[in-house]
């Protein structure tokens, strides 16, 4: 039998183009000079813009020049070269002599062999009927629960639009460590960056949890896998796991622990495993009423001999201070692989000691 030909990649861009032209969904294809490479007929339809016109022209040109949004265009740049995907980032697009509207733009880098050049598929969603919607029904409803609802409405517009802003500052933080020529310059951008992004992760989880309690298996397994996604490049050398039980705590409390648990691990991933090592990581968290245990533990090589002497970091002081508002304990120890810190909250155990005394 003979051998299958090789597709033509001519074809196979050519059928690629016409998907995305024919797609319901308002599609953009872009390159990594935010140029259009093709449209979908629903993303022209929608947005008033004539087909004929949107191939080969910038993003920021389209229309009357409503799509010309710095902070958008500087999330796409991140995405184009790597560093960060645009997820849920909301938008108004404003036009002159019509109606604004309410957007969520997502994008990625896709990833496909063949072709040298970089493309963004980038997807828009209009959820301004939706926001009216809810909002007329908040105010037809005037009882307790429906003014409890409307402020989690608010409260998680709110979270997006942070979120929204700490993915335009760790954009804005990697391109300028991309220039710098100090390396340790270079290296302080970098961890200011890997921070920010934690942080967007705790707020993109929040904004999805309920007033009042959060999850935190689900809200410490959403963190992890985004600062794995973010710093470990080989998955099979590094692993990082979460072992949590059905904990719920109140927002702030949630944040201050998600906050612990990032820099712990940001800290392991960053001096547990030297060179090219291998290991895990793994976040344990557990409670039994007003108690709770929370621990990060590694298989790295351990904490350093002269540790009396080791000038704390940044991650360490934000550690204790966290720790402090939380009234809790810090123990580090070895693990014989690794090492082993834990956050402690024992109240009970404090209130039965005083009184033993």
């Amino acid at each position: 039998m003979a051998p299958h030909a090789p597709p033509n990649p001519d074809i196979a861009l050519n059928l690629a183009l016409a998907v995305i032209a024919s797609s319901d969904a308002p599609l953009l294809l872009l390159d990594d000079a935010l140029t259009v490479v093709a449209a979908s007929r629903s993303f022209c339809r929608i947005f008033q813009i004539d087909p004929a016109v949107v191939p080969g022209h910038p993003l920021s040109e389209l229309g009357a020049g409503e799509w010309n949004i710095p902070q958008l265009s500087a999330l796409l740049r991140a995405t184009a070269s790597g560093y960060a995907d645009v997820q849920d980032y909301e938008m108004d697009l404003k036009r002159e002599g019509r109606e604004s509207r309410c957007l969520v733009l997502n994008a990625h880098k896709l990833d496909y062999t063949g072709d040298s050049d970089v493309r963004l598929i980038l997807t828009i969603s209009d959820i301004t009927d939706a926001r009216v919607a809810e909002k007329l029904k908040n105010d037809l409803l005037k009882d307790k629960d429906d003014l409890l609802r409307d402020r989690a409405v608010l409260l998680q517009e709110l979270q997006h639009r942070v979120a929204n802003s700490l993915q335009i500052i760790a954009s804005v933080l990697m391109q300028s460590a991309r220039k710098v020529q100090s390396e340790e310059t270079r290296t302080h951008l970098f961890d200011a960056h890997q921070r920010v992004m934690s942080v967007a992760a705790l707020q993109q989880q929040l904004a999805a949890s309920t007033i009042g309690e959060v999850a935190l298996r689900p809200y410490f397994t959403a963190l992890c896998e985004s600062i794995g996604a973010s710093m470990i490049r080989d998955h099979n050398k590094l692993s990082l796991d979460v072992a949590v039980d059905d904990s719920v705590t109140s927002a702030d409390v949630s944040v201050s622990l998600g906050l612990i648990v990032t820099e712990l691990v940001i800290n392991s991933l960053k001096h547990a495993f030297p060179g090219d090592s291998s290991g895990k990581i793994k976040v344990d968290y557990s409670s039994r009423g007003p108690n709770w245990n929370l621990s990060v533990s590694d298989t790295g090589v351990g904490m350093p001999k002269d540790v009396a002497n080791t000038k704390p970091g940044l991650g360490t002081n934000i550690v204790q201070a966290l720790a402090g508002q939380l009234q809790a304990t810090i123990k580090i120890s070895e693990a014989h692989p690794g090492t082993v810190v834990s956050i402690a909250h024992n109240p009970i155990a404090a209130v039965q000691s005083a009184a033993a005394i």
